[in-house]
């Protein structure tokens, strides 16, 4: 059974930098397409990012198109979501996710198999 576990998430302020991390254990994960998604307080869960098992697939959602990067270490069974220029809209919950669509269908086709997420709080 695949399991997700996310981290890296924290408060910072406005205009700094995060990176959370998703491992990724019971699957080969080099099979895996992955996805970034995050909700935010009383809004619906959004896609932010994918990234096929070509790492060089990837996908990004217009808010944050050019300051996030999505990246895989296969070796470490590892998925990255570097975030640079945060901004307060970025706060929410950010989950990885994978199973059942692919990092080009990953935006409207939902991935089966989630995380738990983690807090990422930008401050003004």
């Amino acid at each position: 059974q695949v399991q997700l576990v996310e981290s890296g998430g924290e408060l910072v302020q406005a205009g700094g930098s995060l990176r959370l991390s998703c491992v990724v254990f019971g699957r080969t994960f080099s099979d895996l397409s992955m996805g970034w998604f995050r909700q935010a307080p009383g809004k619906e869960r959004e896609f932010v990012a994918s990234i096929g098992r070509d790492p060089i697939a990837t996908y990004y959602s217009d808010p944050v198109r050019g300051r996030f990067t999505v990246s895989r270490d296969n070796a470490k069974n590892t998925l990255h979501l570097q975030m640079n220029s945060l901004k307060p809209e970025d706060t929410a919950v950010y989950y990885c996710a994978t199973g059942g669509t692919t990092a080009q269908a990953m935006a409207v086709l939902l991935p089966r198999i989630w995380g738990q997420g983690t807090q990422v709080t930008v401050s003004s």
